[in-house]
């Protein structure tokens, strides 16, 4: 079985890396790569701390989705000509006549393409990175960053030469030969820049590299290997033209399922958002202990307006999950008298026993500690009560891919930190869609007649 899938998969990898239009995807990409350097002047952004500033923020966003949709172009693309066109040319039969399961035909095909999406994936992402190091002509006085320009120009000419030079004197594919050879040229010259100062000074190799930029195309080729299996179970029942458009409009919807059902999963109001916390006695900054306090500035007037007595609860999120106050009662005692909300009879929780426009004191009550996850901070929002999750909604975005769970562009400009743990989740959720849609492919393959 192992020799039958890992011959599939190289057929199909070869045969994938020889269709014209991944080759012409990839240099159409670069060339906008450059473009975007000149045409992305039109960010006003205030934040100069984050990894991409100002122009170069629209330079990011256009980029990576540049990438995303030339992938998923070309996932259509390579994915009908590995299936569907080879059941149409009934070239498909010297496979599903020998003992070979189906199932492992369609493995084989995805390991296939995704083998060369891959590629061509890393391709563009290094155009995309070196056009970030470029950064953006804001004004004619900008100077081009020679040491970009001539280590990415020598390894796409040198890729184009080997592949003339393979052409012309062995026969060999020529769209296949400077594929590879672009691959790791590609990378050699996105190394050397690394390495080279815009002044053609030698410099390290850290200062230029951009730790979230690269977790965020990490995160997309993780998205476009999504991508590749939705092709593969489209292509087993429909043409070329249609699984272009089915991936097409996945590509689309995905980006957008947060709107039509994320945010009908989780039932809460959002009240407002915390600016400040201040600790009185700075011995107890942590609010670990019942008793304890904690004055809170707000960022804007609370809406609906607070009154003590309110419970308090506090999110990272603005859709209230995850949580970071666990589920507790409404209190109804009196806050004036320390028994009444101190007792070891009363539930553990946050109130508010101060409420000034937006500025609220809180305080833990209870006979034992309130299980938080950690006390509230500055830029998490506020609820006046647990947020609770429709289960229909919750099906419905889980099921559907959610392409947002990969985009990672906002993160980076708005410089919040991508936690390595992220990386963990998302090749986790990639894994169960490509899972879900290779056996939706299975299914379909198994049903279909291809004599």
């Amino acid at each position: 079985m192992n020799l039958r899938l890992l011959a599939i998969a190289r057929n199909t990898f070869i045969e994938s890396l020889r269709q014209p239009v991944l080759l012409l995807l990839i240099l159409a990409n670069g060339i906008l790569s450059i473009l975007v350097t000149w045409m992305s002047a039109f960010s006003m952004a205030d934040i100069e701390s984050a990894e991409v500033q100002g122009d170069n923020k629209v330079l990011l966003d256009v980029g990576l989705s540049t990438v995303f949709g030339c992938g998923a172009l070309i996932a259509g693309f390579i994915a009908t000509a590995a299936i569907s066109r080879e059941v149409e040319n009934k070239t498909i039969l010297t496979i599903v006549s020998k003992p070979v399961s189906r199932w492992i035909v369609i493995l084989g095909k995805f390991i296939g393409v995704s083998g060369a999406l891959l590629i061509a994936t890393v391709i563009m992402l290094v155009f995309l990175l070196l056009a970030v190091r470029h950064g953006v002509m804001s004004v004619a006085a900008d100077k081009v960053d020679q040491p970009v320009l001539v280590y990415a120009l020598s390894a796409v000419i040198l890729a184009a030469l080997g592949g003339g030079w393979g052409n012309f004197f062995y026969r060999w594919n020529f769209p296949q030969v400077m594929t590879l050879l672009l691959l790791p040229f590609i990378l050699i010259a996105y190394v050397a820049v690394l390495f080279t100062h815009k002044e053609w000074k030698m410099q390290g190799l850290a200062i230029d590299f951009k730790r979230e930029i690269f977790i965020a195309c990490t995160c997309l080729v993780m998205a476009i290997m999504v991508l590749s299996a939705i092709a593969i179970a489209a292509s087993t029942k429909l043409g070329q033209v249609m699984t272009i458009v089915v991936c097409m409009g996945v590509f689309v919807l995905s980006l957008m399922s947060n709107y039509f059902a994320g945010r009908h999963i989780f039932d809460n109001q959002l009240v407002a958002e915390i600016a400040k916390v201040t600790a009185p006695d700075p011995a107890k900054p942590d609010l670990l202990l019942p008793g304890e306090v904690l004055e809170i500035d707000l960022k804007n007037s609370p809406k609906p307006s607070i009154k003590v007595g309110d419970s308090f609860f506090y999110s990272p999120s603005p859709t209230g999950f995850p949580m970071l106050v666990p589920s507790f009662p409404r209190f109804e005692g009196n806050l004036e008298k320390g028994e009444t909300f101190l007792g070891s009879n009363v539930p553990p929780g946050l109130i508010v026993t101060r409420s000034e426009g937006q500025k609220l004191t809180i305080r833990m009550i209870g006979g034992t500690p309130l299980q938080r996850i950690r006390p509230p901070e500055a830029d998490d929002f506020v609820f006046l009560r647990p947020t609770t999750i429709r289960p229909l909604w919750l099906i419905a975005w889980g099921v559907f891919p959610n392409m947002q769970q990969f985009w990672m562009v906002d993160a980076v400009s708005q410089n919040r930190p991508i936690p390595p743990m992220y990386l963990g989740f998302a090749a986790l959720y990639a894994i169960s869609q490509i899972t879900i849609f290779l056996s939706v492919a299975v299914f379909l393959f198994e049903g279909r007649d291809v004599g």
